[in-house]
This record gives C-alpha cells, structure tokens and sequence, in this order.
C-alpha cells in the first residue's frame, strides 16, 4: 500500500479542481438563491448576527421568505467575497 501525503492548501486546491471539471463536465449549475446556511458557510461566518449585519448593510441581497426565513444571492455573495479578496503572494 502506498500513502500519498499533501499539505492543506495542496489538497484543497486539488478539490476545487476536481469540483470545477466535475459542474463543467456534468453542467451542474450553483443555485441562484440559497439558504442562511449555505450563505454564512460561503461568508466563512458562523454568527446569525454577523448575517442579518450583511443583510442591514447592504452587503449581499436578500429575499424575505418570511419574516424570519431569507434566501439570499449566491452572485452578491460572491460579488462581496471578490471585492474582499485581498492577494498575499
């Protein structure tokens, strides 16, 4: 048996290559809106709080489904992450 060892990053990189050809060869599409969730694991928050901030500052767009449930854009989340993203090479 072999073992075949990466660093995080490496690995990581690996994943999002694999998932990339994966949506491209298979025409998988993201969803155009998506749940709290979902919105707060692609923010890389935790805080419910931290989201309903987003939401009262205009940093990502929103639907209320009810007064207490929300879908939110997948294209401003990643819009935000874009405009956040900052280059440390």
């Amino acid at each position: 048996m072999e073992v075949i060892c990466f660093e995080d990053k490496a690995f990581y990189e690996i994943l999002d290559r694999l998932y990339k050809r994966y949506k491209s060869e298979h025409n998988v599409k993201e969803e155009k809106w998506v749940t709290g969730e979902v919105a707060m694991k692609r923010l890389g928050i935790s805080s419910k709080t931290t989201l309903q901030k987003f939401r009262d500052e205009g940093r990502i767009r929103f639907v209320p489904i009810t007064p207490k449930n929300f879908l939110y854009d997948s294209d401003s989340i990643k819009a935000y992450l874009e405009q956040h993203a900052r280059n440390i090479f």
